[in-house]
C-alpha cells in the first residue's frame, strides 16, 4: 500500500485506491486552463494546474489525485514556480490555491520522507522551500480547502492570507502518530490562530478538526456547505480584491502580516508610516477623488 494511503487509513481517511474525485461543473465556475508551450518561458506543470477563472485572478489547483494531493518536493517546486510567475504577471492581482473536492492535500509524501536521515534533511534544508511563498509573495493568496488538509496540507493552508473551507473539511496535524512533529510552520501558525492550549491538544494528540470548527476557532475566515459554494465564494472574494488598487492591497497585506511579528506599539507605528506613504500614490488621489465625485475609481496601480 502506498505510504500516503497507510496514513489515510490510520487517520480514518478513505483509501487512496477507492477515492473518487467529484467534478465541479464548468457551467457553475468558468475555468480557463493556461497552457504553456515548451518553447515559452513557463514550464509545463505535472502536479498542478494553473488557470484564470476570473479577470485578475490566477488559480493554482494541486493535481496529484492518486495520492490525495500529497505534497512532494517536485510538487512544491512547481507550486513555487507558479507562484513566482503569477507574482510577476502584470494581469494577475489575486491568487487562489485549491485542491479537489476530496482533498486539498492529505499531507506530505511519507514515501519521500521515510528514508531521510538527520544529516540529509539538515544539509538539504528539507521542506524549507515550502515557506518560500510566505516570504516572497506580495499578492493576496486565498486557500479554498475541501476534504482533507492534514499535516503538510494543513500547514500549506495556514500559509494563505485568507482561508475558506467547506464545513466538512478535515484539518489536522497528525505528525505525532508518525513519531515526528509539524515541520512547515504548523506549530507556529496553528498556535497563533487557536491559542496555546488548543494547539497543544491538537498537536500532541494528532486529533483532526472540521471546517466548521476551523471557522469557529479563527483558523478559517468562512466555511461553506458545499464544494460549489466554497469555490464560488472564494472566487467572488478573489475578484473583489482584484478590483481594488494593487498598491493599496499589497500595502494592506504587508501591515496585517507585520501584526504577527511586532508588538502593538511598533505595529501601529509601522501601519501609520505605510498609511502616510500611500498619500504619495496616484491611486490614493484617484480613490478619494472618485468618492467625492460619486463615481467609480479607475485604478492606475501607481
Amino acid at each position: 500500500m502506498h505510504p500516503t494511503a497507510r496514513l489515510a487509513v490510520r487517520s480514518g481517511l478513505p483509501s487512496v485506491r477507492t477515492a473518487r474525485l467529484s467534478r465541479f461543473q464548468p457551467s457553475t465556475l468558468p475555468r480557463v486552463v493556461v497552457r504553456f508551450s515548451s518553447s515559452g518561458s513557463h514550464p509545463q506543470y505535472e502536479f498542478i494546474q494553473v488557470t484564470e477563472p476570473r479577470p485578475g485572478v490566477g488559480q493554482i489547483t494541486l493535481n496529484r489525485p492518486k495520492s490525495l494531493n500529497a505534497l512532494s518536493t517536485p510538487l512544491i517546486t512547481e507550486l513555487n514556480t507558479a507562484l513566482s510567475s503569477l507574482q510577476s504577471s502584470p494581469t494577475t492581482r489575486t491568487i487562489l490555491l485549491t485542491g479537489s473536492p476530496r482533498a486539498f492535500a492529505a499531507g506530505a509524501d511519507i514515501k519521500e520522507m521515510a528514508p531521510l536521515t538527520f544529516s540529509s534533511a539538515y544539509l538539504t534544508s528539507f521542506i524549507e522551500s515550502w515557506s518560500n511563498l510566505t516570504h516572497t509573495l506580495k499578492k493576496p493568496l486565498i486557500a479554498a480547502v475541501s476534504g482533507h488538509a492534514l499535516g503538510g496540507g494543513c500547514e500549506l493552508a495556514l500559509m494563505a492570507d485568507i482561508l475558506y473551507c467547506t464545513k466538512t473539511a478535515n484539518f489536522g496535524q497528525p505528525e505525532i502518530k508518525l513519531g515526528t512533529i509539524p515541520g512547515a510552520g504548523g506549530s507556529q501558525r496553528l498556535t497563533r490562530a487557536v491559542g496555546k492550549a488548543k494547539a497543544m491538544e491538537l498537536i500532541l494528540t494528532g486529533k483532526s478538526f472540521s471546517g466548521e470548527e476551523a471557522e469557529k476557532w479563527g483558523v478559517a475566515a468562512r466555511s461553506f456547505g458545499s464544494w460549489e459554494e466554497l469555490m464560488e465564494e472564494s472566487l467572488k472574494t478573489a475578484e473583489t480584491i482584484a478590483g481594488y488598487s494593487k498598491v493599496a492591497v499589497q500595502a494592506a497585506k504587508e501591515v496585517v502580516n507585520k501584526s504577527q511579528e511586532l508588538g502593538l506599539r511598533d505595529g501601529v507605528e509601522f501601519e501609520r508610516r505605510v498609511f502616510h506613504a500611500l498619500f504619495g500614490s496616484e491611486d490614493q488621489k484617484e480613490g478619494m477623488g472618485a468618492f467625492a465625485e460619486k463615481r467609480r475609481a479607475e485604478w492606475k496601480d501607481r
